[in-house]
């Protein structure tokens, strides 16, 4: 048997990266998965890929920005499925390193309505699903910028600390209906994501990685995918409302 055998798992930004290999992890570990994302091309190739593997996939192309499209994401995951027992809110942007006093309203806006409140928008809409029946978890993707405070761009830091705050809150107020939510605090992953930063703020990364040297490596999409399996399995089951920082212990210092 696998861990989530019989478990229905949305996966927000999983047609690439990270995101995709929790997907794949859900899967191979017995679970139904739900490929969404906003490049619909790269989606529909992760959904013919699965399903070539055998696995239970279905898709849906979703701009986490979007109350409405968040909304249908689930109502299409239940269509699909019957039903959602995990939530990964993995879909989010960068902030280009920019510092405090370069940040660009344009920046500002797009990672807060994706990074946050993308998150808010799929909590709220899964938690009444999960009540009616019995429970569920939520695995919310933070970063060890959500846990420290000079480790990225201003934007991106306070998001990810809006993360951590908001998945401490839900996994308080609903823990008692058997809802877990937990953080994953990633440091650097060798995922392509910090390839994708354009007109990067120099001092803003500068500043942001002046202690890298101080860590023992960068980890890999499997490592952070174990990590979110093991927080979305019963393995975890007296875990709720952590952010747990994988890091190779670089924050510890």
């Amino acid at each position: 048997m696998g861990k989530l055998d019989e478990k229905v798992a949305v996966i927000t930004g999983s047609a690439s990266g990270i995101g995709k290999e929790i997907a794949k992890t859900y899967a191979e570990a017995g679970a139904k998965v739900v490929i969404a994302d906003f490049n619909e091309e790269a989606m529909n190739d992760t959904v013919d890929e699965f399903k070539s593997q055998g696995f239970a996939v279905h898709g849906v192309k979703v701009n986490v920005a979007s109350n409405e499209e968040v909304e249908n994401m689930i109502d299409v995951a239940i269509e699909a499925f019957g039903r959602v027992d995990i939530l990964v809110n993995n879909a989010g942007v960068s902030d280009n390193m920019q510092a405090a006093e370069n940040v660009t309203d344009d920046v500002w806006n797009r990672v807060m309505s994706i990074n946050v409140d993308g998150v808010m928008y799929a909590m709220r809409k899964v938690i009444p699903h999960f009540k009616e029946n019995g429970g569920g978890t939520i695995v919310n993707m933070a970063s060890i910028t959500g846990l420290t405070g000079g480790r990225g761009g201003l934007t991106y830091t306070a998001a990810k600390h809006a993360i951590v705050g908001m998945t401490k809150n839900v996994a308080s107020h609903y823990g008692p209906e058997n809802i877990r939510c937990n953080a994953l605090a990633p440091a650097a992953v060798q995922s392509g994501f910090s390839a994708g930063m354009k007109d990067v703020d120099e001092f803003g990364m500068e500043a942001s990685t002046r202690g890298v040297n101080l860590m023992p490596r960068a980890g890999t999409v499997e490592e952070i995918a174990n990590i979110a399996l093991f927080l979305a399995s019963d393995d975890s089951s007296y875990i709720n409302g952590v952010a747990l920082a994988a890091d190779a212990g670089w924050s510890a210092y």
